[in-house]
């Protein structure tokens, strides 16, 4: 598969593995420093003394505390089953209302590149090149 490729927008990456996955405190900073509330609320965290909460209330001093980051949750803490920020436009394609901003796990997923070849046959990107 091609190293570079261009996304069609069909939301299938998004629907298969856009939730349910762990972050990085460096996704975490500038949602702070930009009082990004709006994702935060949706960011499940779990301190290293065990106790959890929602990254509504996060500031810096915090994030050396942080021991796992789950992408996404409901603002009540209980795990979703799709992300929050995936919108399906009247154009037909899925569109990321937190694009200038997503974490890097979605930015670095390229389904050409994975090695879950049963997924990446279903991208419609990746078939016109696939072997």
């Amino acid at each position: 598969m091609p190293e570079v490729q261009d996304c069609r927008q069909c939301g299938k990456c998004c629907e298969k593995w856009g939730w349910d996955q762990y972050g990085i405190p460096e996704d975490l900073a500038p949602w702070i420093e930009s009082h990004r509330t709006d994702i935060l609320r949706h960011v499940g965290i779990t301190f290293l003394d065990g106790r959890r909460s929602t990254g509504r209330d996060l500031v810096p001093a915090d994030l050396p505390r942080v021991a796992r980051i789950y992408y996404w949750v409901e603002p009540t803490g209980k795990k979703r089953t799709s992300c929050p920020f995936y919108d399906l436009r009247n154009d037909g394609k899925v569109y990321c209302r937190i694009h200038d901003t997503k974490p890097a796990v979605c930015i670095g997923f390229t389904p050409w590149n994975e090695g879950i070849r049963d997924y990446a046959l279903n991208c419609p990107a990746c078939r016109d090149n696939a072997p």
